[in-house]
């Protein structure tokens, strides 16, 4: 951050240097150079909030996936159990003991 600030402060530097240059020598290109230059800092400034914005955001979603990794072997060990005392509950009865939807 100290790296990208510094050397925002130098393109502003130099931007005005250029824009005083045009002045004193009345050069339209200088003026024109100059408000580029200026240009470039403030975009230099705005992709560094847009990333910081950005890399926030992968993080948080990075910590969700872990989150959304870890719940489906809570619920998957939910259902092996869920699944094992229907299997020992069928097991336990005989077929002879359900009943016969056909009687009615």
């Amino acid at each position: 951050m100290i790296i990208i600030l510094i050397i925002v402060i130098a393109l502003v530097a130099w931007s005005l240097h250029l824009m005083e240059s045009a002045i004193h020598t009345r050069e339209f290109s200088l003026m024109l150079a100059g408000v580029l230059v200026a240009g470039a800092a403030v975009a230099m400034v705005a992709v560094y909030f847009l990333m910081g914005h950005y890399v926030g955001y992968l993080s948080e979603a990075a910590r969700f996936n872990d989150q959304a990794i870890e719940e489906p072997r809570e619920v998957l060990s939910w259902l092996v159990e869920f699944d094992e005392a229907q299997q020992t509950w069928v097991e336990g009865t005989e077929i002879g003991q359900y009943p016969n939807l056909g009687d009615r």
